[in-house]
């Protein structure tokens, strides 16, 4: 029997526990366009200077050639953590030639999405398989999709933060067991209230025509004077039927209530043939269109709001690497990039969801049925294309509420997490951010979703030269500024190292990529 939220409160409260609070590890990928002062995409490949895309630690490429990864190490500091990506950043706005990097989660004009280069990673197997994953991307939902970006916000508590958990809880298991399953009962807990995400931080209400590329939708957009697409009360496009959905994946049923039966549902996916993709075909005249025609090629195309997470070894799965060594941390995928700070999140962000993570943590989290996952799902898809629309009601355990009625309550519960934080880390910042959040509620143009609109709708500005202004403004200041964790010489060698390396894996390759890659299923 699980303890209740109060019980959890008071015990962390206590001067032996509420250190354990304070050894938060933070990671962040940031994705983001490369593009040309005119606003158009680069067509140039990834820069030499930068490193090698298949192994640089920190600056990557992710779908297409032109869109760029940021990774930084974790961290205890949400300060550093943002110094870290700033440096990232500035390094590689050095190389770029001039070009900048888009500052939203939806493209700029893309005038034709043939000419959407896929990211290339070398001639070893492992750099042939990520291309080809990624030619099979294309092929089952366009080119399009290559070309949004995100931010993926990774979170873990300490090792101290989980003994403690574990005495208060007098409980007998492994550490590795208790740990995946008190991250997985935190996953239930954000599917139930992960509609709060696209709602406060959602910045993609309206897109460019180009987007769609002639393609009909049901969404009913409107248009503005100044030419842009948009939905009144949309919160985030990037997580609506647009964006990164997948609906051969509608059918699937993947259980968040424990470790083994999430991967059990993982391995399914990946076995279970796709009739649609099956008509694609896998290997066509010599040449790869996709892995294989199955729901998922592999793992990574599960699109989820959150993952949990294992750091996988060479030649590791995801799910073997979870099955392994159990949950290590868990990936927040819902976020927008925010248009209105340089690393597209900003410091304040990452203190809500410090205590928003907690809070879902701490929370009793039943087990999921289908027609509760389905009713989360339901939130979540009404928020994205509606969330500011006033007669927008959710669905909460049978009951209807307003978004602003729902959240009040859960700002209530986070205001006791924001307090313990603040009292661990000797600050004021926890309760400061969540004050900062809870007034998007009761007034909703204050979230960065009706920002946009504003701008867009109402001063009838540019879309495309407000993120361009933005984006020459951030590489402006980025080339300005002081290094803060790194340094360029640190960039220089990392990018050497990235390049010596991907030629020793190119060298080590003894099979042909066919047998790389049945050897691959087959295991």
């Amino acid at each position: 029997m699980s303890n209740s939220y109060q019980h959890y409160i008071d015990a962390f409260s206590d001067d032996n526990h509420i250190t354990s609070l304070t050894g938060i590890g933070r990671g962040i990928e940031r994705e983001g366009l490369r593009v040309h002062k005119a606003g158009r995409l680069s067509e140039h490949g990834h820069h030499h200077d930068l490193g090698a895309a298949l192994t640089h630690s920190n600056i990557t490429t992710d779908y297409s050639e032109c869109l760029l990864e940021f990774i930084t190490p974790v961290s205890h500091s949400p300060q550093q953590s943002i110094d870290q990506l700033r440096d990232i950043q500035k390094f590689t706005l050095s190389q770029m030639n001039g070009e900048v990097i888009w500052p939203m989660s939806m493209p700029c004009f893309v005038e034709d999405d043939d000419k959407i280069v896929l990211a290339q990673y070398g001639s070893s197997n492992i750099g042939t398989m990520k291309n080809v994953y990624r030619r099979g991307l294309k092929n089952r939902y366009g080119s399009m999709m290559q070309v949004i970006a995100g931010i993926h916000f990774n979170f873990s508590f300490s090792q101290q933060f989980w003994q403690t958990l574990k005495t208060i809880d007098q409980n007998n298991d492994d550490m590795q067991t208790f740990v995946s399953d008190k991250y997985f009962a935190l996953l239930r807990n954000y599917k139930r209230y992960c509609w709060l995400i696209p709602y406060l931080y959602g910045s993609s209400p309206a897109i460019c025509p180009s987007f769609l590329q002639g393609k009909k939708t049901k969404l009913p957009f409107k248009k503005s004077d100044s030419g842009y697409l948009y939905l009144e009360h949309a919160t985030s496009l990037r997580m609506s039927d647009l964006g990164y959905t997948n609906s051969e994946q509608s059918s699937l049923h993947i259980c968040y209530n424990d470790l083994a039966g999430y991967i059990d549902g993982v391995k399914e996916a990946i076995n279970l043939p796709s009739k649609k993709f099956e008509q694609i075909g896998v290997k066509v005249d010599g040449k790869y269109r996709q892995l294989n025609s199955n729901v998922l090629q592999i793992e990574n195309e599960l699109y989820a709001p959150i993952r949990p997470k294992q750091v996988a070894e060479s030649g590791e799965k995801p799910s073997e690497a979870l099955t392994r060594r159990g949950v290590e941390y868990i990936e927040v995928r819902a976020l927008d990039v925010n248009p209105f700070v340089d690393t597209g999140i900003s410091l304040e962000q990452i203190h809500f969801l410090d205590v928003f993570l907690t809070f879902c943590l701490l929370e009793p989290s039943p087990l999921l049925n289908c027609d509760k996952q389905n009713d989360y799902q339901k939130n979540m898809e009404d928020v994205v294309v509606r969330g500011r629309d006033p007669q927008l009601r959710l669905m909460d355990n049978g009951k209807e509420k307003s978004v602003p009625e729902w959240g009040d309550e859960l700002f209530a519960q986070m205001k006791q997490v924001a307090h313990l934080l603040d009292q661990a880390y000797d600050s004021d910042v926890y309760g400061k951010a969540l004050a900062f959040e809870q007034q998007k509620l009761a007034d909703p143009s204050l979230t960065p979703s009706a920002q946009m609109l504003s701008l867009v709708v109402e001063q009838n500005q540019s879309l495309t030269e407000f993120a361009l202004s933005q984006a020459s403004r951030y590489r402006s200041e980025a080339l300005a500024a002081d290094y803060q964790f790194y340094d360029q010489q640190y960039f220089i060698e990392q990018a050497e190292l990235s390049h010596q390396q991907q030629q020793q894996i190119e060298q080590s390759d003894e099979l042909d990529f066919d047998q790389f890659l049945a050897n691959y299923f087959a295991s």
